[in-house]
């Protein structure tokens, strides 16, 4: 074993052996607190459950193996974010730090530093969602699902029953909000949440980057039927042809007038885009150096022109001779 092997798991051992607190070096076991104030305790990794439906995904890239080794090295520097589960006594849901209990699971620690939070459901998707909205690495669907469940806890939070105060303007209130947090336009917000209407194989290709933003919000429009209708189009050209902009409004369209088929999404996406058609690189500063450097961009342009009207009629002249 080399020399920084064995460091490393001697740390780990360590680690499993207690995680040190300057002020109480004692593993404390997971038990509900009635206290509102959060608390800072070690909890046993079997008494930590997941954020149920989180959104945010725990992939095994690079990001993740720099993650581990360093709290192999160091230890887990920020504690995780919990909350008691109700009627769950001594077990906890995380908040926030799903990767670094991820990476606590591959290391074998047994125990891992937390702060507790005495909060409800809704209070904590907020707080799951502001302590992962400045991560840089974020897909859509991640972004599409944590803003939308951020909403939907602010839209059930203090809830108003006076007439002075509508469920639009609560929503509108409430976006804004949530787009000052997130550094995002409300519009732009609006767009992510309605990605989640789409069917979970369009949602993927918008985070392969297959699929852009403006086509995947027409297509959460369309009803399940016709966004699966698309995913078969897709899957029939073997991954080739996907909808643009155009294609996907068209598509809506036609569904907003009433029954359409596949063979009308086929057809529909089977039409060549803008950005299909063929086009020629003229290589300008060739030209340029044989007609003249100093020429005027109109100048050259009307010279190219009439070089090939006059290219034209050599050829017409020559068919002519060449028929005689």
């Amino acid at each position: 074993m080399s020399t920084k092997n064995k460091k490393t798991t001697e740390k780990v051992e360590k680690e499993n052996d207690v995680i040190r607190n300057d002020k109480n070096d004692t593993v404390v076991e997971a038990k509900h607190e009635t206290a509102v104030k959060a608390k800072s305790l070690i909890i046993k990794l079997e008494d930590l459950f997941p954020f149920k439906d989180h959104p945010y995904k725990v992939i095994e890239n690079e990001s993740m193996t720099e993650l581990t080794e360093s709290i192999a090295e160091h230890g887990i520097l920020n504690p995780l974010l919990v909350r008691p589960l109700e009627g769950e006594d001594g077990k906890y849901e995380i908040i926030s730090g799903h990767r670094r209990y991820f990476a606590a699971q591959k290391l074998g620690l047994k125990k891992v530093p937390c702060t507790v939070h005495f909060i409800d459901r809704d209070a904590a998707t907020v707080m799951m969602v502001d302590s992962n909205c400045q991560r840089t690495e974020l897909l859509p669907s991640e972004k599409a699902k944590a803003y939308k469940m951020k909403l939907d806890a602010l839209n059930r939070q203090g809830k108003r029953t006076d007439l002075t105060f509508s469920p639009l303007d609560k929503k509108l209130e409430n976006g804004k909000k949530l787009a000052e947090t997130v550094g995002e336009s409300q519009a732009q917000i609006y767009r992510f949440v309605r990605l989640t209407y789409l069917v979970p194989e369009l949602l993927q290709y918008v985070d392969d980057g297959k699929i852009g933003m403006r086509p995947a919000v027409e297509m959460s429009y369309l009803d399940e039927e016709v966004q699966r209708d698309i995913v078969d189009r897709i899957d029939e050209s073997g991954g080739e042809v996907f909808p643009s902009h155009a294609q996907t409004r068209r598509i809506r369209e036609k569904a907003a007038e009433g029954e359409i088929s596949y063979d009308d999404v086929k057809a529909i996406m089977n039409e060549q885009k803008p950005n299909q058609v063929e086009k020629v690189k003229i290589p300008t500063e060739e030209l340029r150096s044989r007609i003249g450097k100093s020429m005027t961009d109109e100048a050259f342009i009307k010279y190219l022109y009439s070089a090939v009207d006059y290219y034209k009629k050599y050829l017409e002249r020559n068919r002519d001779q060449g028929a005689r």
